[in-house]
């Protein structure tokens, strides 16, 4: 398999079509790959629940596009009520020079979509077989 642009206009057709606006490609070789590794093309407006991977990092390059990926740190309030802040907003832009960054293990995170993206997603662990959470879950 090539990665061209008439492999991205294909996925970002299949995107358009989907409610969620978005669709990914898995690039594993074979079911016995432990790993997750895949494209992830997303339209602006699509949701990306906030989630953490607790044991694996994960990496991020965009190929196409402009996309925040936003880091989140948890605090408990004196009451004991868990909420999110913010931490840090990195912009993945390839003609600004930022091409992709690691996520660490454990830290809460999502993505805001600026106009079209597709980014290369990989990290330790098969798709929902690692452990990993959505916020909206805890």
């Amino acid at each position: 398999m090539t990665i061209n642009q008439e492999l991205l206009e294909k996925l970002f057709e299949e995107a358009k079509g989907n409610p969620r606006l978005r669709t990914n490609l898995d690039l594993r070789t074979s079911a016995e790959d432990g790993s997750q590794r895949m494209l992830n093309t997303m339209l602006p407006r699509t949701e990306v629940a906030i989630h953490r991977h607790p044991m694996s990092n994960e990496n991020v390059i965009l190929i196409k596009g402009r996309l925040d990926e936003v880091l989140y740190e948890e605090e408990i309030s004196s009451d004991g009520k868990a909420s999110l802040r913010e931490v840090e907003r990195i912009h993945l832009c390839p003609e600004g020079g930022v091409y992709g960054c690691q996520v660490p293990k454990g830290v809460w995170h999502t993505v805001e979509v600026l106009e079209p993206s597709v980014i290369y997603e990989g990290k330790d662990g098969k798709y929902g077989e690692d452990g990993s959470e959505t916020y909206a879950s805890m």
